[in-house]
């Protein structure tokens, strides 16, 4: 069995060893559009994490069987046309959750704390020589007692949910696909949810009814003292908007963990900020703690495994 793995650097080091047992692995750290179509001609089962699975790939792939994606998301893949020609495709569910979670709370808890400053005066010197035992210059806010609004209540949403309970939070919640599942929590409207919410939190995918869903409008209905953190998918909370709100105080802050485009444009508006001290980001890091990409090969070598009935 041939196996390709077209974009095997966002696995980053993380031993391929389950897949590779199974057939003969050719891992590409990267793959252009063309090196793609000249990659997958002789593949049984291809892995994908980013790269696009349309009718012109298929085409190159005729002996392709098995699609697997190296995530839970398939945006990228033609799942229809696929289908259509019976080629399986398969994805890992839940594999991140922990790692996403931890993430959101990072961010979180440095935003409500404002560690970046807290640091960089002890390591700069300014604690020195100041001629106190505290700097109480910044503010310093407790989660304790805060409401945190959660858009999108699947699996991640839920988690962090029980989280910030742990945290002594109120948790209310969104739902993006207008059905309200979770009975644990109070579901509110979006208006609702952003007016309330001291931390608003997205773990929502990208469709039709999230693309452009949280804009100018809406985090002008935001607490000035809140934050927003998306954790779900660029696009979701619109960019340009966002780094104007923060930076006139419309809001409190802000942490990103996607972008609309990725990797992050070095033109985008939000590396253009005025108070880049208001803002946290991450490189869509999220999902990638060694733990969870162990756990994502292990699934990718799962969904092979059970596809051949080994």
């Amino acid at each position: 069995m041939k196996i390709v793995f077209l974009d095997s650097a966002t696995m980053g080091n993380t031993p391929l060893s389950p897949i590779s047992a199974l057939g003969e692995l050719e891992c590409y750290e990267r793959s252009t559009r063309e090196e793609a179509l000249a990659r997958v001609g002789e593949c049984e089962v291809l892995i994908v994490n980013k790269v696009k699975v349309d009718r012109d790939l298929l085409d190159a792939a005729p002996k392709l069987r098995l699609v697997c994606e190296a995530a839970t998301g398939v945006n990228n893949i033609d799942t229809a046309l696929c289908a259509s020609r019976g080629i399986a495709v398969r994805n890992v569910a839940a594999y991140s959750t922990e790692s996403v979670v931890q993430t959101t709370f990072m961010h979180i808890l440095s935003l409500l704390g404002c560690a970046p400053y807290l640091d960089s005066v002890v390591k700069r010197g300014s604690y020195s020589v100041s001629g106190l035992f505290t700097d109480v210059s910044r503010r310093i806010v407790e989660a304790d007692g805060k409401t945190i609004g959660i858009v999108g209540m699947g699996t991640i949403g839920r988690r962090v949910a029980s989280v910030a309970e742990a945290f002594g939070m109120k948790v209310i919640y969104f739902s993006t696909s207008g059905t309200n599942h979770c009975t644990d929590y109070p579901a509110v409207t979006l208006d609702e949810l952003l007016s309330r919410s001291d931390v608003v939190t997205v773990h929502a995918p990208l469709n039709e009814r999230t693309n452009g869903l949280i804009g100018a409008a809406e985090l002008r209905k935001m607490k000035p003292t809140a934050f927003i953190v998306n954790m779900g998918r660029g696009g979701i909370v619109e960019e340009k908007a966002l780094a104007e709100a923060v930076d006139e105080g419309v809001i409190a802050g802000a942490a990103l963990d996607v972008f609309t485009s990725e990797p992050l444009p070095a033109g985008s508006p939000l590396l253009a900020v005025k108070h880049p001290e208001r803002f946290r980001f991450t490189p869509h890091t999220a999902w990638a703690s060694d733990e969870a990409r162990r756990r994502l090969v292990a699934g990718i070598a799962s969904n092979i495994s059970a596809f051949y009935g080994k």
